[in-house]
């Protein structure tokens, strides 16, 4: 039982630091909006790069609830259906430090 309760802690805790990793969670994101996040989108998306974390935050839950966005709102939703708040605030943290 002991071992079963560390290793389900163990568990967790990398879970939880992988689901925090803003620049893995970042990289699917790399396709459309570049690397360095210095590209619009399909060629229509604001630039993501400059943007302040809390901005990102609140486009990025904005378009998980469907709320935000124009045309690129029905993408964007899948983008972010699975993320948590946790990774969300994680992605946009890692974002608002690229120069």
């Amino acid at each position: 039982m002991k071992k079963l309760v560390i290793a389900t802690l163990v568990t967790a805790g990398a879970l939880s630091l992988m689901a925090a990793d803003g620049k893995a969670l970042s990289a699917k994101c790399a396709g459309c909006h570049g690397a360095d996040f210095s590209k619009k989108a399909l060629g229509v998306s604001k630039v993501v790069k400059g943007m302040k974390a809390d901005e990102i935050v609140k486009a990025l839950q904005g378009y998980k609830a469907g709320t935000f966005g124009g045309s690129m709102k029905g993408v964007m939703k899948g983008q972010v259906a699975t993320y948590n708040d946790e990774q969300i605030k994680a992605v946009a943290d890692y974002i608002a430090t690229i120069k």
